[in-house]
């Protein structure tokens, strides 16, 4: 496990896809996948808050005659973590959990740095708590086979998690931390007495129609890939507890967009989960940094017709996905590929993407 997700910004550049036409989709995959490394990829895009276009090519495994389908599910990896943030906005609206706690109040049976003891919610959710980017993985890895309840392997990440030395000051820069998802998985774990699992099914994915894949990938499914290799079975993903991160989250294209959709419609008031004051705050950048609430944010971009970007990226190293969205005109894309980071995917996606925003920029 050389890393474990795709930090929440990545790199944008003016260098776009060289074609004449952004908004031909299957143009755009047929040159990503000229990179023969990436089995698949797909494409959806959303012009005024309804899906415009969709498009998929290649094939669910290497070496495979099964083609790749708009209806398979994709891993979206980090990409999760802008759904937990919302989960925990809606327990936040409730009364139930609070922005502005100290983890001290939250987690008062937890013994934790005493840097800690002040961080909040929203801390944890834009990476500002100080907290390392994930405990040691062997650590990790051994929660894989954990005869525990998810919830109370949570609860030990936690601890564990709390009780090292921050990375940074809390409240300053962000410093990426999967750490800071766990924590406040736990928390709301702690305070409903309900999983993360649940929390999630009843707050966000009921809601809003979702359906969740997160059993074992079998043979005949789409596949991640790891040094070319297709993965099934329990190693083809981080173990489950990290959900709250980003694991185990596989799901279609249209069922992404769903979120995405609702996250763009709550700023105006029409979202399905929260208050228009609760989306806009998860959406706001923190502090003097481009951290938000399970987003980054993006201004300025393309010079010729700057917008507002809300943007993350998302990798296990066996997938590969993408998102940014632009709420001041409800339109954005979705990326995502049966490839991780040791092939060409994160530049084939990133040009894909940036070219579609372009063109959605330019018709705004």
């Amino acid at each position: 496990m050389r890393h474990l997700f795709a930090p929440f910004a990545f790199a944008f550049c003016t260098g776009l896809a060289n074609l004449s036409h952004a908004s031909d989709v299957n143009g755009l995959l047929s040159k990503a996948l000229e990179d023969h490394s990436i089995p698949a990829m797909a494409v959806l895009v959303i012009k005024d808050g309804k899906v415009e276009q969709q498009a998929v090519q290649g094939v669910r495994a290497l070496n495979s005659s099964a083609k790749a389908s708009l209806d398979d599910a994709w891993h979206i990896g980090s990409d999760t973590k802008a759904m937990t943030a919302t989960m925990i906005a809606k327990l936040v609206e409730r009364g139930v959990l609070s922005w502005t706690a100290p983890l001290s109040s939250m987690l008062p049976n937890v013994a934790m740095h005493a840097d800690y003891r002040n961080v909040t919610l929203a801390d944890l959710l834009s990476h500002r708590a100080g907290l390392p980017p994930i405990i040691d993985e062997q650590k990790i890895e051994s929660y894989r086979k954990d005869p525990r309840s998810l919830r109370a392997v949570r609860a030990e990440y936690t601890s564990i998690a709390l009780s090292e030395k921050p990375v940074a000051a809390a409240r300053q820069e962000a410093n990426y931390s999967n750490s800071g998802y766990l924590v406040a998985a736990a928390i709301a774990e702690r305070a409903t007495n309900k999983s993360y699992e649940t929390l999630m099914q009843d707050e966000i994915y009921g809601p809003l129609g979702m359906v969740i894949h997160n059993a074992d990938l079998q043979t005949h499914e789409l596949l991640g890939h790891k040094a070319g290799k297709p993965l099934s079975g329990p190693e083809s993903d981080i173990p489950a507890f990290f959900a709250p991160a980003g694991s185990t989250t596989r799901l279609t294209l249209q069922d992404w967009a769903k979120f995405a959709i609702d996250q763009m419609a709550g700023e105006r008031g029409k979202g399905k989960i929260l208050r228009k004051e609760s989306y806009q705050f998860l959406h706001t950048p923190q502090g003097d940094t481009p951290s938000a609430l399970g987003w980054g944010i993006k201004n300025g971009w393309p010079k010729t017709a700057p917008i507002r970007m809300l943007t993350h990226a998302g990798s296990n190293e066996y997938w590969y996905a993408l998102i940014a969205l632009a709420p001041d005109f409800s339109s954005g894309v979705l990326v995502a590929a049966n490839a991780g980071e040791d092939t060409g995917v994160a530049v084939a996606e990133r040009d894909l993407l940036l070219s579609v925003m372009a063109d959605l920029a330019e018709k705004k």
